[in-house]
């Protein structure tokens, strides 16, 4: 064999390397998610082109070649560093290659080099602009980053280059949809269906635009005509049954789901959807048989049966309920939403120990943990246990501090307490994060009432109104503290006939217009209103006070006693005030 034939061999051979080094690298299990996975798949096994690039040594093509493959064994042995070092220096050698450059731009990503393998890929934006894998390859890059306005520009681009790219239109319409760019999402819609008047997918896309937008009716006749194209699509059978049992169409709605089933017997979200509406209509036979279904299809303490579980305890059969959870979290510890509706299930049953237990067992970081302290925080409080809830509401504040529900719960605490201050200071935090919170702003207005500066209360109050015109608390609020001090009678009259228009049949809305007429010396009037707002609310100490004064001005003694009785076994907050009246009504009556 002569120099040249043995050169060429080698050259030959080189290259044979070459190609299986190349098969294994595409064997690796390196390519981005999606379409851009697709499209690098029709790629060629063997180099291309662009490694054969006019002008590229012989020494330095097999530099390439002898690179590539070691770096194609250390991929699938998994050693991704080695393979990164070997890929670099053949990227070095032969920076044109667009497919190297692709390579070393997906092996960074599996290294979580993430800025690295946007840089290699822009690369190979600039060698070829219109390479179409390219672009699809920086689009994910630029997904996983974070960088929403980089990967929108990238499939524009490829849209640009190729209008017909179907698939890649629908990941621009879903990736509008998911930022609720929803006229933009719908043009493109419109494109698909141009291109493909059958296009199922476009239908239904259009459909859940709809639903976003609040347009149930377009959504229903885009539902529908996607399942004239294709009836057994599971996602939109999914949808319209959903959409049919938020309007209350129960029947329809169990129909569409019953149909989804009939295509997708294991489907289970819609078995426990089946199961509400049943037991909503009152069909108990079928409430059984879908019940019957989950239990046959698994096992007790099956993560399946969490369903039945739920069920139950919605249904308030309580002691089912804990039954199918117990088993369930007995096999998987850390299934944390059976153990948070355990525990919500002891909770209900009147077992605030049992529920503590698996309050606390939900382990911080997870889905369920700030719910589950608030939860603590609750049986802690009816405990009287007042110093371990605050502290356990204040490491859930440390933890989530913008979740303004935890503020307002610690300042109610607080509250409790009579560390009116304290509650103040919580309350004006929680306004940091959210300053037209409007619980927040009338929990404030109470407390500021309480801790005796009934004037910045009836400020906050009036805050209140101006977000919301027709909150019938605070109206009620001003109202009924205008009536106490017997100032300003005819607006605390305006106030609370404002406020019971809102809430016609609030016993305490009542009570403040029994007492406004009361202090304007109406008693006939307030007498009325008074006996309506005890028979609504018999269990209110300061109603039943009201009720005794109305009584005495009519000189109604005896009824007037059993009402100052009455409020102060219902644990009056001023029994000495009771007391005393009790005393004097008793000697006017001797």
């Amino acid at each position: 064999m002569t120099d040249s034939s043995k050169n060429k061999t080698i050259s030959y051979c080189y290259k044979l390397l070459a190609i299986f080094g190349l098969i294994l690298l595409l064997g690796m299990n390196l390519s981005c998610a999606g379409l851009a996975q697709e499209q690098r798949a029709k790629e060629p096994v063997i180099m291309g082109p662009e490694s054969d690039a006019p002008g590229l040594k012989e020494d330095t093509r097999q530099t390439v070649y002898s690179n590539l493959i070691m770096a194609s064994l250390d991929a699938a042995r998994g050693n991704y560093e080695k393979a990164r070092d070997y890929l670099l220096i053949a990227v070095e050698n032969d920076p044109g290659a667009i497919y190297l450059n692709k390579k070393m731009a997906v092996l960074l990503q599996r290294l979580k080099d993430t800025s690295g393998a946007i840089g290699y890929a822009k690369k190979c934006v600039v060698i070829d602009p219109q390479d179409i894998g390219s672009h699809l390859l920086l689009a994910e890059l630029y997904s996983i980053s974070g960088d929403s306005e980089s990967e929108e520009k990238e499939y524009e681009k490829i849209l640009e280059i190729d209008p017909e790219q179907q698939r890649v239109r629908l990941i621009l319409t879903t990736f509008l949809i998911r930022n609720s760019r929803f006229p933009e999402a719908m043009k493109h819609l419109d494109k698909l269906i141009e291109q493909d008047p059958n296009l199922v997918i476009a239908y239904y896309y259009r459909g859940r635009i709809y639903l976003e937008s609040g347009n149930q009716e377009e959504a229903e006749r885009e539902y529908l005509h996607a399942l004239e194209l294709n009836e057994s699509m599971e996602p939109v059978l999914f949808d319209l049954a959903s959409l049919y049992q938020m309007q209350k169409r129960f029947k329809e709605s169990a129909e569409v789901y019953e149909k989804l089933l009939s295509f997708y017997p294991s489907n289970r979200s819609a078995k426990e959807r089946l199961i509400g509406i049943y037991s909503k209509l009152g069909q108990e036979a079928d409430v059984k048989r879908l019940i019957d279904d989950i239990e046959r299809e698994s096992k007790p303490g099956d993560p399946g049966r969490q369903a039945l579980g739920l069920f139950y305890l919605q249904q308030g059969r309580l002691e089912e309920s804990i039954s199918e959870l117990e088993l369930i979290v007995s096999a998987w510890p850390e299934d944390y939403k059976s153990r948070y509706y355990l525990a919500l299930a002891y909770q209900e049953n009147g077992l605030p120990e049992r529920a503590l237990e698996h309050f606390r067992k939900i382990k911080e970081g997870t889905e369920y943990y700030i719910n589950s302290q608030i939860h603590i925080a609750y049986i802690l409080n009816d405990m009287g246990k007042y110093d371990e809830a605050v502290d356990v509401l204040n490491r859930a504040i440390e933890i989530e501090g913008d979740k303004v529900d935890l503020y307002l719960i610690l300042a109610s605490i607080l509250e409790t307490k009579k560390e009116y201050n304290k509650a103040i200071e919580v309350i004006k935090k929680g306004l940091e994060y959210d300053e037209k919170n409007i619980d927040l702003l009338f929990r404030l207005g109470v407390v500021l009432d309480k801790s005796g500066d009934k004037e910045d209360s009836i400020l906050q109050m009036r805050r209140i109104l101006t977000i919301d015109p027709n909150h019938a608390d605070s109206l009620n609020y001003i109202g009924y503290t205008y009536a106490e001090k017997g100032i300003k009678l005819d607006e605390a009259m305006d106030l609370i006939q404002k406020a019971l228009k809102i809430k016609p049949n609030s016993g305490y809305i009542i009570d403040s217009l029994g007492w406004v007429y009361y202090q304007k010396g109406l008693y006939d009037e307030a007498l009325d209103s008074l006996e309506k707002a005890f028979s609504l609310l018999s269990d209110d100490p300061t109603i039943a006070e009201h009720l005794g004064d109305v009584y005495l001005k009519k000189n109604l003694y005896q009824k007037s006693l059993e009402m100052y009785q009455k409020a102060m076994a219902l644990d009056h907050l001023n029994s000495g005030k009771i007391l005393e009246k009790i005393e004097n009504l008793k000697k006017m009556m001797e």
